[in-house]
């Protein structure tokens, strides 16, 4: 199967969800991952930066330790991201410091970093979208959404 194949409704009706959310995740993480690397970032580097952010996703403003940071960032985090070394990185650009206790802090280099490369979310999130209406996008999720409650009652 390939995304694209043309399918009639009644054979993409028979077709697995877990396949093509599979192959709809990997191209859209790939996809990302490739517009951030243009913009000089690893997704995991922007998500560090975005975690030690008091004005973005970071609940009061203190440093974490690399622990507390995979903690915060579980339900994303891929196997192959290595934290440690993309918080070194960071370090090595002066976009995060850290302290005697191991705990990580954002710079003022690095929130300027972080809101410069937010501001190119929406452009990433209309290429994603391009094509597709409103509506449809939110019935996709909808429909994932019930499916996830049909499979595991979450």
């Amino acid at each position: 199967m390939t995304a694209s194949q043309d399918f009639t409704d009644a054979e993409l009706a028979a077709q697995p969800a877990a396949y093509w959310t599979g192959v709809a995740y990997e191209a859209l993480i790939a996809f990302t991952r490739a517009r951030q690397a243009e913009l000089g970032f690893t997704q995991p580097q922007y998500w560090l930066l975005r975690n030690l952010s008091p004005n973005d996703l970071s609940p009061d403003g203190r440093g974490m330790t690399l622990p507390e940071l995979r903690q915060a960032m579980r339900s994303y985090l891929r196997p192959e991201d290595d934290l440690s070394a993309e918080a070194q990185a960071l370090l090595e650009r002066g976009r995060l410091t850290r302290d005697g206790d191991g705990r990580w802090w954002i710079t003022e280099a690095g929130e300027a970093a972080r809101a410069g490369l937010k501001q190119h979310v929406p452009a990433i999130r209309a290429r994603i979208h391009e094509g597709i209406e409103d509506a449809d996008y939110v019935t996709a999720l909808r429909v994932l959404q019930r499916m996830i409650r049909n499979t595991s009652g979450a």
